[in-house]
């Protein structure tokens, strides 16, 4: 009986392994979109095939550290937004009026909700789907008979961006993503009824209405992917034909960079690769990786996966200490998303993933009460002062502020909601796809419409493990995708705790296709090495990354409110330890120049703050004590490494760049060797002089040696008069010694059609001798000519000092692009 028993138990064991050994995991480059999956909307033809969908928001729950930023976001500043912000009184709003009329017309209400109505649905809070509601009846309630909807001002084009008398249709736009979201939430046909209605309406528009400039016609692509969503539902072929009459009429991005503004660029780079589904040109599907990688190769050498445009992109501003809008975060993570379930091409969640964990968690207070306007990836002082024209923007753009940065204070909240919805996609064949990864919960159906939940364990970014349990009624087959990240090169699979063999390269998906059963387990380990990437177009200068996340250096911070209230302070933050180090790289091998130290998993489930990091990275380095904050307060600009230092070697912590709100995330490197250089400080000093400049500009632009493309170049730093208008002003350059000056170049600002600077009505020169000032003697005409040097010789005159007399013309103001004196 015994031997009996014994064989039976050696004939199940090798059964068993014989089913071990026939689990396979196939690999691909990407998804084939063609099989369709027959339970989610994917593209309907003639549009080119899905490999991916976005399931319906609700189907993934984020738990875990992801959870833990919506339940911070529910209480904080975005989640109530209502009691802080003007723009969503709602006495008098016009978004909530039957007739379209009153307060608060553009984008700041639809902004707000694109994010507020997808956290009260994925974390089922009443409280705010309740609130959204409310705006959603009002707009679906008010629309007209011809089909328009929302604020009747934007239908005149009352904002001051749009054409007077021209629709502005880019707050709808936006209302339009809400409208989808609370479709798929809820079904109800009178969103259907409403696009479609609405969609005539834009069809029916003549193309001299039709996106003029200039938001709407930038952002014409959320306008064009609301079309082929409805599309998908109805199959109504006129669709198709307001999609080529919305590419037709939009900015050409399909070409080249058609706007340097920073939130431009991330929302607008995806375009022509959405009307790619329609129109199957290459050139459109590669259109957005070029966009990408032409930003990113002249302002992105820098972690974090974003780049600098702290509004706009300015030639000569592309160091580490160059900032991003909190809001093109989102909308770049956004993009990711969606080109990820165009393309099915696993770069994109890199991309996205990258943003998330590195940049951020950082632009907001860990308890998700405030936000700064910008943040950049060297970044020490977080305070109320303005940085212009270090950063573009004037005024507080550092200053942690519940009720300021109107745009990012609206828009931020989609961010981490909508990354939430992209964890999880529905896959060909009746698939499913791990597309990022995150603590979470997926409810989907698969293979024969058998609905299964897959609960996802993992401390991912931070830890490389993902365990998958599967929960279903009953045996289910269907195929299972799981993206290998593009940074992993050796990643381990087993099912049911045994091993699978599958050679997946970095950036490829691993696709297990088996009939699944109640409580099989997969688990994926992503092993995470230390590499260090040097950004040989900023100056040499290092990032040092472990798996998904880039680490900064460890800077004490000491919180100070500036103003607010005690529920919503204003907030800076002050280093209140050394920021100013570079570091020691083994030459032969720079991983091995750090350790890893594992902490503690925070009990709050917040692993993004600076004191609570749950992992770290020590690391050796010296001091650069030339290296200092500059006259705004800045981190100095980059010098190029290797450097020089006499101080001693220290040992320094680095922590998640997500979770350093003061940062150092571009590092200087030490050298020794006779390439190695003493570190200059920067000059901040400059020798001429202004009977008055703006703050937001600088005499130091005056001789900067950056050309200006147009006298209405507004990418370059500029020195202007404003806001003194009509008067009479000068500039003056000071001279070390006394010398011969014979001829001025000058080219002059004019902003004509944005701003009320324009070339003076009359200028002149003159040369100091001993204490008087005496025209010069020229022929010349003295000339205001447009985009272009305007020359003046005269008889050389040896002189300490020499200036321009400048009479305003009345009721405007004036500037200077570049002046050269020789």
């Amino acid at each position: 009986m015994k031997q009996t028993l014994l064989i039976g138990l050696l004939s199940l064991l090798v059964a068993s392994g014989a089913a071990w050994a026939a689990e396979q995991a196939g690999v691909v480059e990407r998804p084939d979109g063609a099989p369709g999956n027959h339970f989610y909307l994917g593209n309907r033809a003639p549009l080119v095939p899905s490999p991916f969908v976005k399931l319906p928001v609700g189907a993934v729950r984020p738990e875990g550290w992801i959870r833990r930023q919506l339940e911070l976001e529910a209480d904080g500043f975005s989640g109530r937004l209502s009691e802080l912000s003007g723009f969503l009184r709602e006495d008098g709003n016009a978004w909530l009026s039957p007739t379209g009329e009153g307060h608060s017309y553009w984008e700041e209400v639809p902004y707000w909700l694109k994010g507020f109505i997808d956290l009260g649905y994925l974390l089922d809070d009443q409280r705010i789907i309740a609130e959204a509601h409310t705006w959603i009846e009002a707009s679906l309630a008010g629309q007209a008979d011809d089909g328009w909807f929302g604020p009747r001002a934007n239908r005149g084009g009352r904002h001051r961006s749009t054409a007077e008398g021209k629709p502005d249709l880019w707050p709808n736009m936006i209302m339009l993503n809400v409208l989808q979201s609370y479709h798929e939430h809820s079904g109800d046909p009178r969103v259907i009824d409403l696009m479609t209605r609405y969609f005539r309406w834009q069809l029916d528009l003549p193309d001299d209405d039709f996106l003029p400039p200039f938001w709407q016609q930038q952002r014409a692509g959320d306008n064009l992917a609301c079309v082929y969503w409805l599309y998908n539902r109805t199959g109504e072929r006129w669709l198709l034909d307001l999609a080529t009459k919305i590419h037709r009429n939009m900015a050409p991005w399909h070409r080249e960079i058609a706007s340097w503004h920073g939130v431009n660029i991330c929302q607008c780079f995806r375009a022509p690769t959405i009307y790619w589904m329609q129109s199957r040109q290459p050139e459109h599907r590669a259109a957005a990786e070029r966009n990408y990688q032409t930003v990113m190769t002249l302002y992105g050498q820098v972690p974090g996966g974003m780049f600098g445009a702290d509004e706009n992109c300015r030639p000569g501003y592309t160091g580490p200490r160059q900032a991003a809008e909190s809001c093109s975060m989102a909308e770049l993570m956004l993009s990711c998303e969606m080109l990820l379930t165009i393309t099915g091409e696993s770069k994109w969640a890199d991309r996205c993933e990258t943003v998330a964990f590195d940049s951020f968690p950082a632009c907001m207070t860990a308890d998700l009460k405030a936000l700064h306007y910008l943040t950049a990836p060297n970044m020490v002082l977080c305070d109320r002062h303005s940085k212009s024209p270090g950063l573009q923007n004037r005024g507080p753009m550092l200053l942690f502020d519940p009720r300021g940065h109107r745009c990012c204070q609206h828009n931020i909240g989609h961010g981490w909601p909508r990354f939430a919805q992209h964890l999880w996609l529905a896959a060909p064949g009746g698939g499913l796809a791990a597309a990022m990864y995150g603590p979470c919960r997926v409810r989907a159906k698969v293979g024969d419409g058998t609905e299964i939940v897959i609960a996802e364990n993992t401390q991912y970014p931070f830890g490389d493990a993902i365990e998958l349990s599967v929960q279903t009624p009953k045996p289910v087959a269907f195929p299972l995708y799981l993206r290998v990240p593009g940074w992993c090169d050796a990643p381990a699979l087993a099912i049911n705790g045994a091993g699978v063999a599958a050679q997946a390269s970095p950036g490829s998906y691993l696709v297990v296709d088996r009939t699944w059963s109640d409580g099989d387990t997969v688990r994926l380990t992503l092993p995470m090495k230390i590499t260090v990437t040097r950004w040989t177009e900023n100056h040499h200068s290092a990032s040092v990354h472990r798996g998904p996340l880039t680490y900064s250096l460890k800077i004490g911070e000491k919180y100070v409110r500036v103003g607010g209230t005690d529920d919503w302070p204003a907030l800076e933050i002050h280093p209140t330890t050394p920021w100013n180090y570079a570091l020691v790289l083994d030459p032969d091998d720079p991983a091995r120049s750090f350790e890893v130290v594992e902490g503690r998993w925070p009990s709050d489930e917040q692993p993004f703050v600076a004191d609570g990091a749950p992992i770290e990275l020590r690391a050796k380095a010296r001091k650069i004590p030339a290296w200092t904050l500059d006259d705004l307060g800045l981190v100095g600009p980059m010098n190029d490494s290797p450097v020089l230092s006499d101080e001693p070697v220290e040992t320094v912590s680095l922590i998640p760049m997500g979770c350093a709100r003061l940062r150092i995330s571009a590092f200087p490197v030490i050298g020794e060797g006779p390439d190695a250089r003493a570190w200059q400080e920067p000059c901040t000093s400059t020798p001429w002089s202004a009977s008055h400049c703006w703050e937001g500009d600088t005499v130091l632009a005056i001789d900067d040696g950056v050309l200006p493309r147009s006298s209405g170049d507004a990418t370059i730093p500029r020195f202007t008069w404003w806001n003194h208008r009509g008067t009479t002003e000068w500039v003056a350059l000071g001279l070390d010694e006394p010398a011969p000056v014979g001829q001025i170049e000058v080219y002059w600002f004019d902003d004509t059609g944005r701003g009320h600077c324009r070339v003076p009505k009359s200028w002149r020169a003159e040369w100091r001798d001993g204490d008087a000032w005496k025209p010069v003697a020229t022929r010349d005409e003295y000339g205001v000519a447009l985009d272009r040097f305007n020359r003046v010789t005269f008889d050389p005159v040896t002189t300490r000092e020499i200036r321009l007399v400048v009479e305003l013309q009345p009721e405007f103001s004036a500037g200077i692009l570049e002046c050269r004196v020789k």
